[in-house]
């Protein structure tokens, strides 16, 4: 297939193709004329690399998982260097999910003390002395 059918079908565009080829995850073969031709073995690669991306991986924590499909394994996370990508977004991940949950305790906290009296309504209201 030519570039544009294979952007089509992997959800990308012909310049994010030529990218990933001047990066080295995807390599292209050329017809007769010129043109970069594709099969569906690249198709797959694009697919690990779209679905890695859409879960916040860099360009290049894609790598391993295109290399272990290029090696003929029958997924892109069944190589050892997969796994170890996955276990470092793994701790980076925990690391932010930790910080934003301090985050929000910070936040409730200051929504809480502002909120003062308010966000207590058992509390009896002030008595005025003045109206006896």
């Amino acid at each position: 297939m030519r570039i544009g059918e294979l952007a089509a079908r992997a959800g990308t565009s012909t310049r994010t193709l030529r990218y990933y080829e001047s990066r080295g995850l995807l390599t292209a073969r050329r017809s007769g004329n010129g043109h970069r031709t594709y099969d569906e073995d690249d198709l797959r690669l694009l697919r690990q690399i779209r679905t890695l991306r859409d879960f916040g991986f860099e360009l290049e924590e894609t790598r391993p998982f295109v290399d272990c499909l290029r090696a003929g394994h029958p997924s892109g996370d069944s190589c050892p260097a997969s796994l170890a990508v996955y276990r470092r977004k793994l701790a980076e991940l925990d690391g932010l999910i930790g910080q934003l949950s301090a985050v929000r305790d910070h936040v409730a906290h200051q929504l809480s003390a502002a909120e003062g009296p308010a966000a207590h309504p058992r509390a009896p209201a002030p008595r005025c002395d003045m109206t006896g």
